[in-house]
């Protein structure tokens, strides 16, 4: 009985397997954004985009039109509220040649600013502008349609019931022509329900974005409400208004998918290396935790001088010292940057932690580690993290960014400033310990008038690593670990 009511069961599956249908996509061409939509907008269906001002929404519903443009999607912008002259001038500081598209007949743009006493008077009726855009997807061959700021439109009605009922007429005037549509809509939850809430129905996918201020400190996000037929990231991801458009940071999948750690490489110092059972494991993540003046950046540069003389690169993110700086005061203890920097062994990238908000400095960060594919990456110091808005926010940096690192088998080198003088109780590092594969701790000791300094190996996965406090010195030609 139970063998057939088995076999019943995974015959229904395969039925089911048999007769899914995925669902027909079209792709934003917006970073990171199509991965959370699971490959895209419903292709001839309508996307809602909703936000208060400045929250980005118009700029991401026209990213998609251009990208549809650029890949023979011709496509249509109908403009409510601004001119079509304006918009032309502002995305060119994108890089985004307007003109161009529509000289090659791959974009219209349609300044559909609305007199309201037109409407007022009983003239005016979206009929006209139906039959003024049936033309031009006929002319075009359009593909894709947005209507930005059609809450403008609809307020000019006055009239909930008709409001309705021209959004309705248009809904259908789309389905019709098969069209991908995004309708942009201002709503700010704030404020109350939208009188435009009705729309979220309406709309087979719904987008909504928002600008928030959090520690002084201004960042988007992005969170898909609903998409019919198809899977999606229900979580709210960042993005960022960058130099060629939106770049949306996303976490979309549940499974951890880190390359196995690789073979030891040395960590510069040879006591160092015996304590760890052979130097760091590549690939993986570590922590060095000290307080100020413990040797921290001494032996994460004297790792970068041994990495470079190997031949790997090495990308150092400090958010403590210029690079000027840094390698000034590293000659002191005999440790030589500047030749590594000069052959573009060593690239060192200095930032202000609160200049940006945490969106920013990430994807500031993974772009440098797909365009410089160092072999290791040094971040001095994670505490100054906090100064981007909140622990919260320091935390997701530093967890993207190891992630980031694993997937790509780059060992991930964290420095961490503790305050207290018993550093084995601050080693977790903004709560990123556990993510990180071995951790350093240093210590200093006042020991008849002198400081005694001491490091530990707290833990290193997959190491028979030493368990007890070494001496070390900080000397003119770097750290020296004292042998047990």
């Amino acid at each position: 009985m139970a063998a057939t009511a088995h076999r019943a069961r995974a015959n229904i599956a395969t039925a089911l397997r048999s007769t899914r249908r995925q669902l027909a996509k079209v792709r934003t061409g917006i970073a990171g954004l199509d991965d959370v939509l699971r490959g895209g907008l419903p292709a001839g269906r309508m996307t809602l985009l909703s936000g208060g001002a400045g929250s980005g929404k118009s700029l991401i519903a026209m990213q998609c039109a251009l990208h549809g443009a650029t890949i023979d999607e011709p496509s249509i912008l109908v403009l409510f509220e601004e001119r079509a002259g304006a918009v032309r001038q502002n995305v060119l500081s994108l890089g985004w040649d307007v003109p161009a598209l529509e000289r090659k007949k791959k974009l219209f743009l349609l300044d559909a600013r609305i007199n309201p006493e037109a409407v007022i008077s009983g003239d005016f009726s979206i009929k006209g502008l139906l039959a003024v855009l049936d033309r031009q997807v006929k002319f075009l061959g359009a593909r894709r349609i947005v209507f930005d700021a059609v809450d403008t439109l609809l307020r000019l009605y006055d009239d909930p019931a008709r409001e309705r009922q021209e959004l309705n007429g248009l809904h259908e005037w789309l389905l019709d022509r098969q069209l991908t549509a995004i309708m942009t809509v201002k709503a700010d939850p704030q404020e109350g329900p939208s009188r435009y809430s009705f729309l979220d129905f309406m709309a087979d996918c719904v987008i909504h974005v928002d600008q928030r201020v959090t520690g002084q400190v201004t960042t988007r996000r992005l969170r898909v409400v609903k998409y019919r037929g198809s899977g999606y990231g229900r979580n709210e991801y960042p993005f960022i208004i960058g130099d060629n458009g939106i770049n949306v940071i996303p976490i979309t999948s549940g499974v951890l998918e880190h390359r196995a750690p690789g073979a030891r490489v040395s960590s510069g110092q040879a006591g160092l290396d015996h304590m760890l059972a052979g130097g760091y494991k590549r690939g993986t993540g570590i922590l060095i935790v000290g307080t100020a003046g413990a040797g921290k950046s001494t032996m994460a540069c004297m790792f970068a001088e041994a990495a470079c003389g190997r031949g790997e690169r090495v990308l150092y993110i400090n958010f403590e010292e210029s690079a000027e700086s840094m390698v000034d005061n590293m000659q002191s203890v005999g440790v030589r940057l500047q030749p590594s920097m000069d052959t573009g062994q060593l690239v060192v990238q200095s930032y202000l932690p609160e200049a940006t908000g945490v969106e920013e400095h990430l994807l500031r960060a993974l772009a440098a580690l797909d365009e410089l594919r160092p072999q290791h990456l040094i971040v001095d110091a994670i505490s100054a993290c906090e100064r981007m808005g909140t622990t919260h926010a320091a935390f997701e940096y530093l967890m993207r960014v190891l992630d980031g690192c694993k997937q790509r088998g780059i060992t991930c080198i964290y420095i961490n400033q503790a305050i207290a003088s018993d550093v084995v109780s601050e080693i977790s590092g903004i709560g990123i310990s556990s993510l990180i594969d071995t951790v350093i701790a240093l210590r200093q000791l006042p020991v008849e008038g002198v400081t005694k300094r001491q490091l530990i190996v707290m833990k290193s996965r997959g190491s028979n690593h030493s368990d007890r406090f070494h001496d070390f010195r900080i000397t003119d030609g770097g750290i020296e670990v004292a042998q047990a």
